[in-house]
């Protein structure tokens, strides 16, 4: 009876920091994807694009700063790279600081010349 429970608090400690992480995961995904529609379709320059990207930071509640971001624009390509560290429950009562680092290269919209 004894082995039964400690298996259980076992897979139960298990299923507990697998949710934690990958609800961390989906939103690393969702800020990621929102971080490639603010570079292709919505920020004309790297200062509005820093601004869109610290802005989401704060609407997914990610710890990201301008330190931990780089912006490098070529002709229509456009590299975003970037890094946080967040701290996820993996055991009741630990946080365990997790690495997330993005890499992401994105090609923007030609710009049409204006019709006369």
């Amino acid at each position: 009876m004894i082995k039964l429970i400690f298996k259980l608090a076992i897979v139960a400690l298990i299923a507990n920091a697998g949710y934690h992480i990958a609800a961390e995961y989906l939103t690393y995904f969702r800020f990621r994807d929102a971080i490639r529609d603010a570079a292709m379709f919505k920020a004309r320059n790297d200062t509005d694009l820093m601004a869109r990207i610290l802005d989401l930071a704060t609407q997914y509640e990610l710890p990201v700063s301008e330190d931990n971001v780089t912006i490098e624009r070529v002709e229509r390509r456009v590299t975003v790279e970037g890094w946080y560290d967040k701290p996820i429950e993996v055991v009741p009562n630990y946080l365990y600081p997790w690495h997330f680092a993005l890499t992401l290269e994105v090609v923007g919209q030609a710009l049409l010349p204006s019709s006369p």
